[in-house]
């Protein structure tokens, strides 16, 4: 690790899938927040990267709200839609609509500069139910794919790295996103990694599949380096038979970014046991 401090640091969490009825998603939130600031009470930034509720509904986000509002954390909190902001069955743009009028949004991507440093927000602008080709994976539209284009056009003759969000992570890119679940997982996932690639130093950050971080190549280089966010609600992994399974109904996990001149730094988090992932421990060179 570098031996100067960091210019600055955020964390990164994602699917605490919280519910009015399920008190645990409830208390695994505010648990994660509080553990967060007793890690580093200077944080910079938080991003929380999809699937925020599990069922789309007002009061869901009512309650999270009151979480936030209860329970420190940094001014700038970000966030992104998951597939599971669409689970209240009312068509896409009532449960795209709730989840703007709670996070302050008024599209479902956007950037933001922190320190001046880019970050830049992608999200699903449908969904698929269950029996469509399309179930739970991130569509994005011709007009994000041209914004998108347009900012890495803007940035990419700069040194400093590009940090990406976008819930629903590409296929064959994290452990066991070759699974058959993953591979149609973000359907506009070639014009994405081809955007991206253009970038010297692009970060993308991805949840959705709530894989354990003690599992291997939980955070790859491929040019982008891509990095799967662990869960708040519970860990999965492997079931042996070609698909997926909880591995830790207990579990809650998240990420710590220090951002040094030379280098980025990335730390697996578990704030069900307060302490640090010792298998999830990445510096990528800048």
């Amino acid at each position: 690790m570098s031996s100067n401090k960091p210019i600055f640091s955020f964390f990164v969490i994602s699917d605490i899938q919280l519910t009015e009825l399920d008190v645990v998603s409830q208390q695994k939130l505010a648990s994660a927040l509080q553990d967060i600031h007793e890690v580093d009470p200077q944080l910079e930034a938080l991003i929380i990267d999809g699937d925020l509720i599990n069922n789309g509904e007002s009061k869901s986000y009512e309650i999270f709200k009151k979480i936030m509002d209860e329970n420190p954390h940094p001014e700038k909190t970000y966030y992104t839609i998951g597939n599971h902001e669409f689970f209240k069955n009312d068509g896409n743009n009532p449960s795209i609509q709730r989840y703007l009028d709670f996070s302050n949004l008024q599209n479902v991507y956007g950037d933001v500069m922190i320190n001046e440093y880019p970050f830049l927000f992608l999200g699903t602008e449908s969904w698929g139910p269950v029996g469509s080709p399309t179930k739970d994976s991130a569509v994005l539209s011709e007009q994000q794919l041209c914004w998108l284009e347009d900012k890495v056009n803007a940035l990419k003759q700069d040194n400093k790295p590009v940090f990406v969000f976008l819930h629903q992570p590409l296929p064959f890119s994290t452990y066991e996103t070759d699974i058959e679940y993953y591979q149609n997982g973000v359907i506009q996932d070639k014009e994405v990694r081809n955007h991206l690639s253009e970038l010297k130093h692009a970060f993308l950050f991805a949840g959705h599949s709530h894989w354990d971080l003690r599992n291997p190549n939980m955070l790859v280089e491929q040019g982008t380096t891509f990095v799967s966010t662990g869960a708040i609600y519970n860990t999965w992994g492997p079931d042996g038979e070609g698909g997926d399974t909880v591995v830790n109904s207990d579990g809650s996990q998240g990420l710590y970014v220090q951002v040094f001149d030379d280098s980025i730094r990335i730390t697996g988090r578990d704030f069900a046991n307060k302490q640090w992932i010792q298998e999830f421990d990445h510096k990528i060179l800048l």
